[in-house]
């Protein structure tokens, strides 16, 4: 069984806590694979790695890869596949939820992700995708009509939400809670993470837990 890691979103390095279930996790450090949130963002352009958050995040915390690719549009469908099949670590990396979960399905690269033996890890809109369900809608600031429930890779069999500038006020509204009605939610305000490893849930910074459309703050 593969380990997941569910990133809200970071505002400096990685919590030391985080950084040492990271380097408890990942040993292969071969082949590190990075997931963009907005594909079509840079055009004939080389990537700089350094521009990017979450590869500073792992650069930073002294995790270093032998190799390191970015998937966006730039990349051929079959290059990106293959990338996938072989890297240590996935990465889906944060930004827009939506932009990311059709990209995936339009390379055609949600079953070559579920069938990885990688360690996947996910932040802000990358978690969103790796979770079994979530919700689009104008409270998390998506540029949608109406709120719509969207299939995730479903990794573990929870929803998630996440963004930078969530907190409990946001989750209370309720625009969470006729997802909640179907499955368990777990939403996640700055700072935070969770480790889903064999199975075992383990929770880093404030993270609440919705059922049935009640909330409550898990301790941690």
């Amino acid at each position: 069984m593969s380990t997941h890691y569910y990133f809200s979103w970071f505002n400096d390095v990685l919590p030391e806590k985080l950084v040492e279930w990271l380097q408890e996790d990942l040993q292969d450090r071969q082949s590190l694979v990075m997931i963009s949130a907005q594909p079509s963002d840079f055009d004939g352009e080389q990537i700089n790695f350094e521009d990017i958050t979450e590869w500073t995040w792992l650069h930073q915390a002294n995790l270093r890869f032998e190799e390191y690719h970015y998937i966006d549009y730039r990349m051929q469908k079959e290059e990106a596949r293959q990338w996938i099949q072989n890297a240590s670590v996935i990465f889906l990396c944060g930004g827009d939820p939506v932009q990311q979960h059709d990209f995936l399905a339009e390379y055609e690269l949600t079953k070559v992700i579920r069938n990885s033996n990688a360690v996947i890890l996910g932040a802000s809109a990358g978690s969103l995708n790796m979770s079994a369900k979530w919700v689009t809608s104008h409270n998390a600031a998506h540029t949608v009509e109406i709120d719509t429930i969207q299939e995730g890779l479903g990794f573990d069999p929870f929803a998630y939400e996440s963004h930078s500038q969530r907190d409990y006020a946001s989750f209370v509204q309720g625009y969470l809670f006729p997802l909640s009605e179907e499955m368990d939610v777990y939403a996640a305000e700055q700072e935070s993470a969770i480790r889903v490893k064999d199975g075992k849930h383990e929770i880093m910074g404030p993270v609440y837990y919705i059922s049935r459309s009640k909330i409550q703050k898990i301790s941690v």
